[in-house]
């Protein structure tokens, strides 16, 4: 039996999908590059409330349409962009701003960002905003960090971006797991996995893997029945429904400590057969 089924069942309850108020993402510039993704043909708006050049490769400009007009950036990917670096420059100081974009899969427009100076983001806060925001951070750190990463990594895939709670030193990490290797995942069920994102907190890895029922009949899931060394695992949903249905598809979020998934994950599997 796998020894993670303890903290499956604290994750599981504890993976409450909550709502701030805010209609805009608040991203605070400390000198580190912000990550700001996009929808294909989906207009996104980035307000720094300054006066603003951009710079870009010169591959991105046939794929990304960039508008700058009264301290607000349009950002409009007319083709897929993989992670690409803009250099924002304030006209008044010369200082750069880092902002790295790509876009993701989705259809609905994300939420317009502010960016905020960290040493005027108390300035340029509205009340409701800094108190919402400051709620955010605190509630974040209250809970242990795979129940925490587990939660953000949930959010982040199935919540419009404008909801995501803040957690302090997370990080996207690059996803290393093969096809191949997600094979012996579950390898006792017709289930296809795939491996979509994955992030970083302090010494734990969280990595979401979209299964996919191939099979014609329901299947409940059980973390018992998940084959590798795994921290934790949560399910987004319960169980799959047969191929072909709105129910046949759901998240599995495996978090890993120490090391990112692919070092967990069995290189085979032997399946005994009753004589």
């Amino acid at each position: 039996m796998i020894n993670f089924f303890k903290q499956w069942l604290l994750v599981s309850m504890l993976l409450i999908v909550s709502f701030s108020a805010s209609a805009v993402e608040i991203l605070k510039w400390q000198r580190l590059p912000l990550a700001v993704p996009l929808v294909l043909n989906q207009e996104r708006v980035i307000f720094i409330d300054k006066n603003v050049r951009v710079g870009m490769d010169a591959s991105l400009r046939s794929k990304l349409r960039v508008q700058s007009t009264g301290g607000a950036l349009y950002l409009l990917a007319t083709e897929q962009i993989m992670p690409s670096r803009l250099q924002v420059q304030v006209v008044e100081t010369g200082e750069i701003i880092i902002i790295d974009v790509a876009t993701i899969n989705g259809e609905n427009a994300l939420e317009p960002v502010k960016i905020i100076d960290e040493k005027d983001a108390q300035l340029n806060l509205t009340t409701e905003e800094q108190v919402a925001h400051n709620q955010q951070v605190t509630e974040s750190l209250k809970i242990p960090a795979p129940i925490a990463l587990t939660r953000y990594a949930a959010q982040s895939l199935y919540t419009p971006l404008r909801t995501i709670e803040p957690l302090a030193g997370v990080s996207r990490v690059p996803v290393k797991v093969t096809h191949a290797q997600l094979k012996t995942l579950m390898p006792t069920y017709p289930i296809e996995a795939k491996a979509l994102v994955a992030w970083r907190l302090g010494d734990y890895y969280v990595t979401a893997i979209k299964l996919t029922n191939k099979g014609f009949n329901r299947i409940d899931l059980d973390p018992r029945k998940l084959q590798g060394n795994f921290y934790a695992a949560t399910f987004q949903h319960t169980y799959l429904g047969e191929i072909k249905t709105a129910e046949d598809t759901t998240t599995l979020y495996l978090v890993t400590r120490g090391a990112s998934l692919e070092k967990f994950l069995f290189t085979s599997i032997v399946i005994e057969e009753k004589a």
